[in-house]
């Protein structure tokens, strides 16, 4: 909802201003310019990408757009369903632990958290190095060089349609000017006209300039800085898993290796010690908490 609002600011001021200057909105309304920029930048924009990235660049702006970034109880849920398969890892046989991680769809540790299971590539994290904890061969510093490379590759994939927005809102100006350069072609044409027409056209063109700078400057380009932001968010739950099972791997009890997740969490969203234990006493009361409201 702040980039509406974002927008509505953004969009009141420049109108605004033009107003307050004596300018005539109508003269900005030059749909064939839009026409020519937007369907010029969409096309650009598909060319350059593969059709994953290009579905994935939708998904993104939806995230975007609901401010889609974790809060309190979706750490809580994550540090929930680590503390209980590191409790399975120590206190039960292999066997029964895999059954966990081979259908996490079907673990009861998993069901208790839906949320966690909902995000198939944070579950397939989790499930992935728990298994090599109970293979027990792995050392730790080749487990956390694993899991570096594994994140990274994860937040190249996720920043792909930022990269994507950002090369389009470079694009924008150039664009705009394009279309500026059709206007003028087009009011070279009407030399023989008065000059009230031809100042007409000539301002017409100049809305191309203004469009595509506006648009990438002020919608496109602050778009791809909340994408940015938003999967930035979203990416923490990788790195609290990573610092939770690597202390566990070295030797912590579940308790305090939840302590090493917990402090990855930036401070204004952190559960307090004492939330994070009674979650962990209670498994399961964040699906009941979310059931009841």
């Amino acid at each position: 909802m702040t980039i509406l609002l974002g927008l509505l600011v953004t969009l009141g001021c420049m109108i605004g201003g033009f107003v307050a200057m004596g300018g005539h909105v109508s003269v900005l309304v030059q749909p064939w310019e839009f026409v020519i920029i937007g369907g010029s930048a969409f096309g650009t924009f598909l060319i350059a990408n593969p059709m994953k990235t290009v579905k994935d660049t939708g998904k993104a702006l939806v995230e975007a757009f609901k401010g889609k970034t974790p809060k309190t109880r979706d750490y809580l849920d994550v540090l929930g369903v680590l503390f209980a398969l590191m409790r399975e890892v120590r206190g039960k046989s292999r066997g029964e632990v895999e059954g966990h991680i081979d259908n996490p769809e079907e673990s009861e540790i998993f069901q208790q958290y839906p949320d966690v299971l909902k995000n198939k590539e944070l579950t397939t994290f989790i499930c992935d190095y728990v298994r090599l904890i109970l293979i027990g061969n792995a050392k730790t510093h080749e487990v956390e060089a694993l899991m570096d490379e594994e994140i990274q590759t994860i937040t190249h994939d996720a920043m792909e349609p930022v990269h994507a927005m950002t090369a389009i809102s470079e694009g924008l100006p150039a664009l705009g000017i394009v279309a500026a350069v059709l206007g003028v072609i087009k009011a070279m044409g009407a030399l023989d006209q008065s000059p009230e027409v031809l100042g007409h056209l000539i301002g017409a063109a100049l809305v191309g300039t203004f469009a595509g700078i506006f648009l990438s400057y002020a919608v496109v380009g602050p778009v791809a800085t909340k994408i940015k932001v938003v999967r930035d968010h979203n990416l923490r739950h990788f790195t609290i898993v990573k610092q939770t099972l690597l202390a566990f791997m070295n030797g912590a009890m579940p308790q305090v290796a939840l302590e090493f997740g917990r402090k990855t969490i930036a401070s204004h969203d952190r559960p307090t010690i004492d939330t994070v234990e009674e979650e962990t006493l209670n498994p399961g009361s964040a699906g009941e908490e979310k059931k009841a409201a």
